[in-house]
C-alpha cells in the first residue's frame, strides 16, 4: 500500500525594507540568500540554479545573474537595502557590508 506524501506547508516570512545578505563562495558554487532582519531567508538563488554547469559556476557572470535573480524576488516583496555577510573560499573570515540591494551584484563581480 502506497504513503501519502504530506506537502511542506511553506511559511510565512515578514519581509521589512532592511534586511542581510549572505553570500558564500567556494571554489565550485556561489550561493546568495536573502533574509529579514531576524535570519529568516526571504530568497535565495546560486550559480548552479542560474543553470550554469563545471567551472561556469564560478565565473563573476555567474555571481551577477544568482544576485540579479535572488535580488528580483526579494525587492517585490519589499526589501530595499541589506547588511552584506560575505563568507569568501579562501579565507573564512566573514565580511561585513551596509548596501542597497543594487550593489550586490557589484560586490559578487568584484568577488570572483
Amino acid at each position: 500500500m502506497a504513503k501519502k506524501t504530506v506537502a511542506a506547508k511553506k511559511r510565512n516570512v515578514k519581509v521589512d525594507a532592511y534586511g542581510q545578505a549572505h553570500i558564500h563562495s567556494s571554489f565550485n558554487n556561489i550561493i546568495v540568500s536573502l533574509a529579514n532582519s531576524e535570519g529568516q531567508v526571504i530568497s535565495w538563488s546560486s550559480a548552479g540554479k542560474m543553470g550554469f554547469r563545471s567551472s561556469k559556476k564560478n565565473t563573476p557572470y555567474a555571481a551577477q545573474m544568482a544576485a540579479q535573480d535572488c535580488a528580483k524576488v526579494a525587492y517585490d516583496l519589499g526589501l530595499r537595502k541589506v547588511k552584506v555577510f560575505v563568507r569568501d573560499r579562501v579565507t573564512d573570515v566573514s565580511l561585513l557590508l551596509e548596501l542597497s540591494t543594487v550593489q550586490v551584484s557589484r560586490l559578487l563581480k568584484s568577488l570572483t
